[in-house]
């Protein structure tokens, strides 16, 4: 393949896979919005249901993110009532994110979601298997 070839939008794997997350999280802000929350918000909040009481550095390891985008975000979150966060009491340099009550009553408004929004995505459960492998393999090795 040639330098023109390779910069040929067709020929960029990074395109279809930013489309592809737009297509997909963009899914997700008609059954969100109405919550109060973002995507953001629900993949923090996803995270917490399964273990509450994480620190931040914890979290932007789980999420892929980095501490400059989860920061404000959970600066709002907790603005809104859905989290709290406290310093350590070991080490107070490390900051622990709890769910309160009424981000534990949130999973309730969301539990259909997954299946909703499986529902918009065409693929057979091998397809959506290899798929979800292969991402994040790519996360893994970048």
């Amino acid at each position: 393949m040639t330098t023109e070839e390779k910069l040929q939008l067709d020929h960029q794997l990074c395109f279809p896979l930013y489309a592809c997350a737009r297509r997909v999280v963009g899914q997700y802000t008609p059954y969100l919005k109405p919550l109060g929350i973002t995507y953001t918000q629900y993949i923090v909040l996803l995270v917490l249901w399964e273990q509450d009481g994480l620190s931040v550095g914890d979290l932007c390891r789980k999420l892929y993110l980095d501490s400059g985008t989860i920061t404000p975000l959970l600066k709002k979150m907790e603005e809104h009532g859905l989290i709290r966060r406290v310093r350590s009491h070991d080490d107070e340099r490390v900051v622990v994110t709890y769910l309160t009550d009424e981000g534990r009553l949130l999973k309730e408004s969301v539990r259909d979601l997954p299946d909703t929004i499986g529902c918009c995505i065409h693929l057979t459960p091998e397809e959506i298997g290899t798929l979800y492998t292969l991402l994040y393999k790519v996360l893994e090795t970048m």
